[in-house]
């Protein structure tokens, strides 16, 4: 299901508005309907996947222009594009918030796993993407298909934001993209934390956030993770009731 795109926050909102109405509606029908991660573990999961965009005075600034970008999108598209790559193991902690989230995020799975970038590859987390409409050899916005329906999507969002300024910032440069199953290149891509412990440790050596976010906020998120950790790892089959939180 796609919701049409809009301005960052009112996107968020979005996202919580419809997830309330298909609760609803299901209920009405005798059913419950969920967004975790991966109730099924032997089973492809849910995700809550994300394109972004950039706009300046009603343009796409994403997009390139004059034909001068080897991968379609503008010099201020790839260095937001970069900054989100370089810290996405970080970002992970917020939009894959629990222990099931990374059942999800597995190689082959269409979630993206590695540490990379590609051009229409659904096996990359981040995919530059171009939709019906937009001129041949340009992109209009990339994806991130590591959100997930536990991740809150305004800190979420908060957190992909702050690294895109920062690669903005930094004017960082995006690696050559993977346009194959990243699975495949062994020790030539970076695997993306497999657990949340591995995100949370990613978390705390990556200081971007605590400048960009807050130190209160980001000692509240950090303290959430370490819970959640602990709690799922001594109940092991506490992930089934995620349906009904998520």
């Amino acid at each position: 299901m796609a919701l049409g795109h809009t301005a960052c926050m009112h996107a968020a909102d979005n996202l919580i508005y419809t997830r309330e109405v298909i609760r609803a509606i299901a209920r009405k029908h005798g059913l419950l309907a969920t967004f975790m991660p991966k109730y099924a573990l032997d089973d492809i999961g849910s995700g809550a996947h994300v394109h972004l965009s950039l706009w300046q005075n009603g343009t796409n600034v994403f997009t390139a222009s004059g034909g001068s970008s080897q991968h379609g999108m503008s010099k201020i598209g790839e260095e937001f594009m970069a900054g989100v790559l370089h810290h996405l193991p970080a970002i992970l902690a917020f939009i894959a918030p629990i222990p099931n989230s990374y059942d999800r995020i597995q190689p082959n799975t269409w979630s993206g796993a590695y540490k990379c970038w590609g051009k229409e590859n659904r096996e990359a987390p981040l995919r530059t993407a171009c939709p019906p409409g937009i001129q041949a050899g340009l992109v209009s916005n990339f994806e991130i298909k590591s959100f997930d329906g536990c991740a809150n999507p305004h800190l979420g969002l908060a957190a992909i934001l702050a690294g895109g300024i920062d690669g903005l910032r930094n004017h960082l440069r995006l690696p050559e993209p993977v346009d194959t199953n990243p699975s495949g290149l062994g020790a030539e891509v970076e695997r993306l934390p497999k657990s949340l412990s591995e995100s949370l440790e990613a978390l705390k050596e990556d200081n971007l956030f605590a400048d960009l976010l807050g130190e209160n906020l980001l000692v509240a998120i950090k303290g959430v993770r370490k819970a959640e950790i602990d709690y799922y790892s001594k109940n092991k089959d506490a992930y089934k009731q995620l349906i009904y939180r998520y």
